[in-house]
């Protein structure tokens, strides 16, 4: 009888030891430790290779981590091995879901709930996980399971979660319902931060981003091992513009995921946040090591795009091999879908190369497929024309951002406006008045003076009316004495034809006074040296 007894222990502590560890390895999944927990899922197969859970639960390994591909292996390997376990039936029913064949996945979803009787409340969950979080919801059918779920197995906290994931997506505007399930999830399991998260996302999304972070700060508490809490709070960060914090955010969730997906993330974060030379590190060490992740090319790409050539000398024909790269791969994916920023950083780094015809139709590309960039990417295209001197077609398309309304163009197109039909067709009098809106926008900006002074000049070549003279005058008051080298061929400029003005109106003492300034910028000016070797300079 004892040793009856003592077998019986020796296989629920077993059990239960085994159980613990299966959680362990779900725990990593939803905690974003793919790696870690793939590692434990292989362990557990090894041990029980028969055991449906093992395999779905690996499976949902590969799924949340993105390979639906990888996650149906595992799904349809439980089955195979273990037909009557009903959750991996759900597996291939999601994956069938999420690849848009939501007719064929109710079969298998079917199958699941069949075998099941109707009253696994975990087939119910994870039922409803795909009607909420696929991009094709059935939102009434999801609350239907897991209320139903909710009376079988009243102590689950996940079923609260869920439902406060659905019934938020099914009345966005009303966080209220939201915030009692995921209330209600982490009063039954106080040390689960999932439902903390949760919350914290939700006054996020309603711009309470100070109440947000109080809710990731104190899922930290909970459990300072959940990843994704870190995460958020990086992003929260970088939304305050809070980039030393968001920065110190990240690497804590990196400790604890330095998987390479992980790095991936905090590669594109590190985009996002606009530090452009440690995404360009991150990606190039990942790339060293083996990771040939296509979305890696492309933001190392936009990265060196925005880098330029200030700090490294090629990083334009290095963004260009990226972003080539990055379209040779996905070409040979099916139906992969670019973005109209693929579209427009290829366009840039061609034109940065020297390859102005080929940028602009890519540039193009991208206009035509997200019209919010097309003001921005008109204003690259007219860069890459006026670079080209083809002032004409960057007049044209300065014309194309006004569309009729002068007040689409800003101070900055005004001015490239105001050069390009100073050098291109030579309308100096449509130049000065590109130049005049720019001081009107912006009356101490110094150089649209200078350049109302060039226009005017033109306009006046024999200096029958001095139409220069009040621009010139006005852009000196507006440049300080020490600030006089920064833009020096400009004051040079104006201080020859004020010095000029001024001896022609025979008072040379005002004439020195602009001589003089030459003299201090360029001893060597020869109409410096030449007046004050004459009389009136004398």
């Amino acid at each position: 009888m004892k040793k009856t007894i003592l077998v019986s222990t020796g296989i629920i502590i077993a059990n239960i030891a085994f159980a613990q560890t299966l959680q362990d390895a779900i725990k990593k999944t939803d905690n974003e430790r793919f790696e870690s927990a793939a590692a434990d899922f292989r362990a557990l197969i090894a041990k029980e290779p028969t055991k449906g859970d093992n395999y779905f639960y690996y499976g949902e390994n590969f799924f949340k981590n993105g390979d639906l591909d990888s996650a149906n292996i595992f799904y349809q390997k439980g089955i195979d091995l273990n037909a009557t376990y009903p959750l991996n039936y759900v597996g291939t029913g999601k994956v069938l879901w999420y690849k848009g064949k939501q007719a064929d996945a109710k079969t298998p979803i079917y199958k699941a709930a069949t075998l099941s009787n109707n009253k696994n409340a975990e087939v119910m969950r994870k039922t409803a996980e795909i009607y909420i979080n696929a991009e094709q919801k059935s939102l009434d059918e999801a609350i239907t399971l897991l209320n139903t779920a909710i009376k079988i197995d009243p102590k689950n906290a996940e079923s609260y979660i869920l439902l406060g994931d659905a019934v938020l997506e099914k009345n966005p505007t009303d966080g209220g319902p939201a915030i009692k399930n995921y209330t209600k999830a982490s009063e039954l399991d106080p040390k689960s931060a999932k439902g903390i998260l949760r919350s914290g996302k939700l006054y996020e999304r309603g711009q309470n981003y100070q109440l947000a972070l109080e809710y990731y700060k104190k899922a930290i508490v909970i459990d300072p091992t959940y990843a994704p809490a870190y995460r958020e709070q990086a992003e929260l960060y970088h939304k305050a513009k809070q980039d030393a914090k968001a920065i110190e955010s990240y690497k804590k969730y990196l400790e604890l995921n330095d998987s390479p997906i992980a790095r991936e993330r905090y590669a594109t974060f590190l985009f996002s946040n606009k530090n452009y030379k440690d995404a360009v590190l991150e990606i190039e060490a990942l790339q060293k090591a083996g990771n040939n992740n296509l979305y890696l090319d492309r933001y190392l790409g936009y990265s060196y795009a925005e880098l330029g050539n200030k700090t490294d000398t090629a990083a334009y024909k290095k963004g260009l091999i990226a972003i080539n790269k990055f379209f040779d791969k996905a070409t040979s994916r099916t139906n992969f879908k670019y973005q109209a920023t693929d579209y427009k950083y290829k366009g840039i780094l061609l034109a940065k190369t020297g390859k102005d015809s080929l940028g602009i139709i890519e540039i193009e590309k991208a206009i035509s497929m997200d019209q919010s960039l097309s003001n921005d990417m008109l204003r690259e295209i007219a860069k890459i024309y006026s670079k080209g001197k083809k002032h004409d077609k960057a007049i044209a398309t300065y014309e194309r951002i006004m569309g009729g309304d002068p007040k689409n163009l800003t101070g900055q197109d005004y001015f490239e406006m105001g050069r390009a039909y100073y050098f291109g067709p030579k309308d100096f009098v449509k130049s000065d008045s590109c130049f005049s809106k720019v001081t009107q926008a912006i009356p101490t900006f110094a150089t649209a003076y200078f350049w109302r002074g060039k226009a005017n000049v033109q306009q006046d070549l024999k200096n029958e009316k001095w139409l220069a003279k009040p621009h010139y005058e006005k852009a000196l008051t507006l440049v300080k004495p020490e600030e006089r080298v920064g833009v020096k061929l400009n004051v040079i400029e104006a201080c020859e034809y004020l010095g000029y003005h001024y001896l022609v109106m025979k008072d040379n003492v005002k004439a020195k006074e602009y001589f003089t300034i030459i003299k201090e910028l360029d001893p060597a000016n020869k109409k410096q040296v030449d007046f004050f070797k004459s009389p009136a300079g004398k």
